[in-house]
């Protein structure tokens, strides 16, 4: 079973994913992206799958034409853990 963030793990999130939110009313991150155009877009969703499918761990996102949103949560935790870390820094190290 995977475990859900510690406080000190919560309380360094804004320094070490400064790019991601908390979302509202559920204990997950978000992050939101626009690109030149849809082809750009889909292009960086094929790079984001392919790196979930590398850390055994999927987003929650959402595409209109050239803009994503990601959002991550452990769903076995119940909450935000080290695996949605993880990935969050994999996926801003695409740039």
């Amino acid at each position: 079973m995977v475990e859900k963030l510690d406080a000190a793990s919560r309380a360094a999130l804004p320094a070490t994913l400064p790019a991601w939110a908390m979302v509202g009313g559920r204990d997950a991150i978000r992050r939101a992206w626009r690109f030149a155009d849809f082809s750009a877009a889909w292009g960086f969703m094929s790079r984001v799958a392919l790196l979930a499918e590398k850390h055994d761990h999927h987003p929650e996102w959402r595409n209109v034409w050239n803009q994503v949103e990601i959002t991550l949560s452990t769903h076995d935790a119940g909450g935000l853990s080290g695996r949605d870390v993880a990935l969050a820094r994999a996926i801003d190290a695409l740039g």
